[in-house]
């Protein structure tokens, strides 16, 4: 007996520093036969990891690892896949990318099955038939993608062909770019359009021959609809739709999901949700700081309740860079559309309300994650954290900067010095990069929007973010543009920006973590963390970084427990879209919400200036005169309370 307890004390003592665990604790889970990537520097790379009641017990080699094998124990070949820490949201929008993941996928070949309108329908009811639950939950049959050009019949779809799908419940479909829809007779008694309704301002309601509206909507006559069916989602509905972007982060391999800028109306719908036990990942929310602070300081907490927290507050400076709303210190190079001499965007917010922002957020000891684009954004948000920091001192506040698209270097030294967390958009340089280059920053500035080298040189943690559903949360999109930061033109944006692939993998796991007060429990696969994972196809740091793009998420583990399997959605889920399928359709989703909001400033204007050609030269830049976001926070709005925004 004496000598098997001396045996055990010698198997802790020769253990490496990675695999230290009680030796006679016996794991629930042991995974193996594949590269771990611990994200752990003083031990990279692991063989196999054992977990136990939900955390990290050990990592190492296989044969330390097997030591943990009990009679119950599972073991997990992963067959020479990748396992690295589950991702952890730097910046997101997850209650509104629900809506996102709530609609039928009506692209044309390669990315879907639509070929004509009998394939349409189809796809239509199928899609119903194997997410039954959501849409009565919802009311609503909504899909995203369909293009008349490619259809066979090569017109939209009318009104009498979606009530073939419903008469009962309302069915809108949304052209591929986001500029048209189409009602059912459902949706059209909804939105109160008859034959009596006349064309809106920059709208058409197209008619049959006998005057009554065929379904097609045109322009500024389609927004409005989509927001008045919104409403009518109701309490049911919103729980659904927050469901839905939990599980939609999942399945691209976060365990930690945030949605970055929500309201007191929301957050209880998400209270709602959590408490019913609906969200498979973490949540954490930022009520915005101009909304309600009473309601943020009341509700902080830095532990979750039912996966759920309030983690700190939302501000918003400026706007868009691709629109031309980010706030700026120089004029935009060649924007597209009527902008006087000399334009530089503007500020979504008073001085006085940002300094008083940042004040309270320090006097309260509260975190503060602020939105910032431009360089005169980043010039008054670095003035008011410093201010704040003179009158209430430093401590560990970890305030947040949100975006930094355009920076100077001197900024970054500023952020630096104030200890400001930079979360960046590095997939603009995929997506946008092309605009940046021609139009918003020009060829030499738009090698440094996202400048990710400068922080390196410093020496900084950041974080790298998809801000879905602006763009999709495509975990290996972020990881691609990274490392690659090639646009979709094929040009590379700032080679002296781009990074190695563990400091991009860093940017999604362990710096987050630190970002949220986490890195004790999350970011990294240590003993004693959560056992919070991702499996991925293939290993990131031994394929060509310019085929990144192109790994999969394969499965994605919380706290030891599977919540996403590709292959068991494969088999679950009719007309499963691949992950390029899927990433193709969030673009869509994308382009309605840049539509939206085309039609959303063209309507404020004076009536004298809402004109065909004040509305084409809105419609020139891809997200116009406002941010997606808040287009995206009118619907949850409209989802949330009911009303039309």
């Amino acid at each position: 007996m004496h000598s098997q307890i001396a045996s055990a004390f010698l198997a802790i003592s020769l253990a490496t520093p990675g695999s230290i665990a009680l030796a006679a604790d016996a794991a629930d889970r042991i995974w193996h036969g594949g590269p771990v990537i611990t994200m752990n520097d003083a031990a990279m790379r692991a063989e196999a990891v054992a977990e136990k009641d939900g955390k990290i017990l050990a990592v190492g080699t296989k044969d330390e690892i097997m030591a943990h094998k009990g009679d119950n124990t599972q073991v997990i070949d992963l067959a020479g896949r990748a396992m690295i820490p589950g991702f952890v949201d730097s910046h997101g929008h997850v209650f509104g990318g629900g809506l996102q993941a709530m609609s039928a996928n009506l692209l044309a070949p390669p990315d879907g099955v639509v070929t004509d309108i009998p394939s349409m329908q189809k796809m239509i009811s199928e899609w119903v038939a194997s997410n039954r639950e959501i849409v009565e939950q919802v009311n609503l049959i909504i899909g995203f993608g369909y293009d008349n050009a490619t259809l066979a019949e090569h017109r939209h779809p009318t009104r009498d062909e979606l009530d073939k799908i419903s008469t009962d419940m309302p069915v809108y479909v949304i052209h591929q770019s986001g500029h048209f829809g189409v009602a059912n007779s459902k949706a059209l008694e909804i939105a109160g359009i008859t034959r009596e309704t006349p064309d809106p301002a920059g709208g058409i309601i197209r008619r049959g021959p006998d005057g009554e509206p065929n379904g097609v909507l045109e322009e500024t006559a389609h927004f409005p609809v989509v927001m008045k069916l919104m409403t009518r989602v109701g309490v049911d509905g919103a729980k659904a739709m927050a469901r839905a972007g939990a599980k939609l982060w999942a399945s691209f391999g976060y365990t930690t999901a945030q949605e970055g800028r929500s309201t007191p109306g929301s957050v209880k719908i998400m209270r709602a949700v959590a408490a019913e036990g609906g969200f498979p990942i973490d949540v954490a929310t930022y009520p915005d700081v101009l909304i309600d602070r009473d309601f943020i300081a009341a509700n902080i907490s830095g532990t979750y309740e039912n996966r759920l927290r309030v983690a700190g507050a939302k501000l918003t400076i400026d706007g868009s860079p691709q629109g031309f709303t980010a706030w700026r210190d120089r004029p935009y190079y060649k924007p597209v559309g009527d902008y006087p001499p000399g334009y530089a965007g503007y500020a979504a917010a008073t001085s006085e309300e940002v300094v008083d922002a940042v004040d309270w957020s320090y006097a309260n000891g509260i975190q503060l994650l602020t939105h910032a684009n431009g360089e005169a954004a980043s010039d008054l948000l670095i003035a008011a954290i410093d201010a704040a920091q003179k009158k209430h001192g430093k401590d560990d506040h970890r305030p947040v900067l949100i975006h930094g698209q355009f920076q100077r270097e001197d900024q970054v030294a500023s952020f630096d010095r104030l200890d400001v967390f930079p979360s960046l958009f590095p997939m603009h340089t995929f997506y946008w990069g092309d605009w940046h280059r021609d139009h918003t920053a020009g060829p030499v500035l738009a090698d440094n929007i996202s400048p990710t080298g400068w922080l390196m040189a410093r020496g900084m943690q950041f974080g790298t973010h998809h801000d879905a559903p602006v763009a999709f949360p495509d975990s290996m999109r972020v990881l691609d543009a990274t490392v690659t930061r090639r646009s979709r033109s094929g040009d590379i944006l700032g080679p002296h920006h781009r990074v190695d692939v563990i400091t991009a993998l860093k940017a999604m796991t362990i710096w987050p973590a630190w970002q949220h007060f986490e890195e004790d429990r999350k970011g990294s696969i240590e003993p004693g963390k959560l056992a919070d994972l991702v499996v991925l196809s293939g290993d990131p740091t031994a394929v060509d970084p310019e085929t990144l793009d192109q790994l999969r998420v394969v499965e994605t583990i919380k706290e030891g427990v599977k919540i996403f399997s590709l292959e068991e959605k494969a088999l679950e889920q009719t007309g499963l879209a691949s992950r390029s399928t899927s990433a193709r359709a969030g673009e869509v989703f994308s382009r309605f919400l840049q539509a939206a909001a085309t039609h959303r400033d063209f309507l404020s204007l004076p009536q004298s200036l809402q004109t065909p050609m004040t509305l084409k030269l809105l419609g020139k830049s891809p997200h116009h005169k406002a941010c997606v976001v808040s287009v995206m926070s009118d619907i949850v709005t409209a989802v949330v309370e009911g009303e039309r925004l």
